[in-house]
């Protein structure tokens, strides 16, 4: 089944269904999100796609990804800011169907403000993530 480090193989047909999407949780993201690998392992160099729930409330302070990144809102509202540091007056609220390209290396915030969001997430591993401030990293915790 579907696993955080696993998902399809990118060379193979398969499909995953809604009820098939097994929900983890990452070290690197606050304890009450959770992230599902649907395809690639984001662990290594290749294509991966992932989801990423965050319940209301929830903030993500400003990261980086070194990798590019698509962001396709499934559902709720998902408000996304651009900087090194969080500034609620800088994000931006795409609701489902929103389709957000993030290029690497761009520092960035979100916050779940007005109840839970789910975004999918394709990009080309191997996935990163480093917070412009450690002590905002859960892993260093």
């Amino acid at each position: 089944m579907l696993a955080v480090g696993g998902g399809l193989p990118v060379k193979s047909f398969g499909a995953v269904l809604p009820e098939d999407v097994q929900w983890a949780p990452f070290p690197a993201f606050p304890a009450e999100a959770r992230l599902a690998v649907l395809v690639g392992d984001p662990k290594k160099a290749g294509p991966y796609v992932e989801r990423v729930k965050v319940p209301a409330g929830v903030k993500l302070m400003p990261h980086t990804h070194p990798e590019d990144r698509i962001y396709t809102v499934i559902s709720g509202v998902f408000y996304i800011g651009l900087g090194k540091t969080f500034d609620e007056s800088k994000l931006v609220a795409y609701g489902p169907g929103s389709v957000i390209v993030l290029p690497g290396n761009t520092p960035h915030f979100h916050w779940a403000k007005s109840g839970e969001y789910v975004t999918q997430v394709s990009g080309y591993g191997p996935l990163g993530i480093e917070y412009v401030d450690a002590k905002d990293d859960p892993r260093s915790h």
